[in-house]
Formats: structure tokens, sequence, C-alpha cells
């Protein structure tokens, strides 16, 4: 995108819901711009905008489908697609997904992941990313953190996820 933005648009604007996992380092929105018939082209480019003019440097996607992509491209973006809904394998590719998002942030990159909205999905696989990472050990820690740091609480199915983290491969 070569327009150059002034003002207060050249800031963008903060995505929904962002919370940080680890504080500086990692950190969940829902996906930019919305979801379903809230979406809008505008407020993705905003927020993508918002992303990158604070220090994010990668945008990591876990929808199915690749909705945003091209644009995070088009912004300068650099982003990962891990869609988690394609999967059979839920273990498997929590296990493959905590490497590459480990190695991300070994290299000092600032992440964003996002899915549709910040609901169960992407609070358990982020909740099931601590235990993995080992910055809790017992489950029910690793639930009531995620809980806290998301103010929402986990359907039962959804913790069954953190809870089988310890045995997924490091």
């Amino acid at each position: 995108m070569s327009q150059k933005l002034r003002g207060k648009w050249a800031l963008g604007i903060q995505p929904r819901d962002l919370i940080w996992i680890i504080k500086d380092q990692l950190a969940i929105c829902e996906r930019p711009g919305g979801y379903g018939t809230n979406h809008r082209k505008v407020r993705r480019q905003e927020e993508v905008i918002w992303l990158r003019e604070n220090d994010f440097h990668c945008i990591v996607s876990i929808c199915s489908a690749p909705h945003n992509l091209h644009s995070y491209e088009e912004l300068g973006m650099p982003y990962r697609h891990y869609p988690l809904l394609t999967s059979t394998d839920l273990d498997g590719w929590c296990a493959t997904f905590f490497s590459e998002l480990n190695s991300l942030l070994s290299g000092g990159q600032r992440i964003v992941v996002h899915a549709e909205d910040v609901g169960d999905q992407i609070v358990s696989v982020m909740g099931a990313y601590l235990r993995w990472l080992g910055v809790v050990e017992e489950s029910t820690e690793a639930v009531s953190l995620i809980e806290r740091l998301t103010n929402r609480r986990l359907e039962p199915a959804s913790r069954a996820l953190i809870f089988r983290a310890h045995e997924f491969a490091r």
C-alpha cells in the first residue's frame, strides 16, 4: 500500500478483544475487521495498521478459511496461517502449532494470534500453550490462569485440551 496515511488514521485502531497472554510478547484478538456479518474491510485495514504501528512482528491466524491473509500482505504485515478447524488431529495440530509459536517468540518476535472471535477455541489453545510451555504445571492452575487473563469461563470440553497439553510432543 503506497498511500501515506496522516493524522489519527496513521495509527489505526486497536483490534477488538486484544488480550495479552504473555505480556508484550503474545496477544490474542478477534479477527481484524470482525467476523461474519460484522466484518468491515475498513476496520480490518485500521486494525492491521494498528498492529503494524505497535510493533507486532507477525499475525497468526488459526481461522479455517484464509480470509484476511491477502490484506495482511498488502499492508506489509507478516503472517502465518495454521487452520485449526481443518485438522482432524487436534493434539498433533497443537504440538506443531506450539512449536512454531515457540520458535517465533524465541526469536524475539511480538505475535498476535486470532481466531474468528475470542471464544473457547482460541482461549483453550492459549491455555494449553501456557501449560505446554511450562508456565504452569498443573492443569487446573492453567485453566484458572487463562480464565483470569481472558475474563472468560471455559466450557468443560474446552478445558480438556488444557488437561492434555503436557502430552503433546515438545
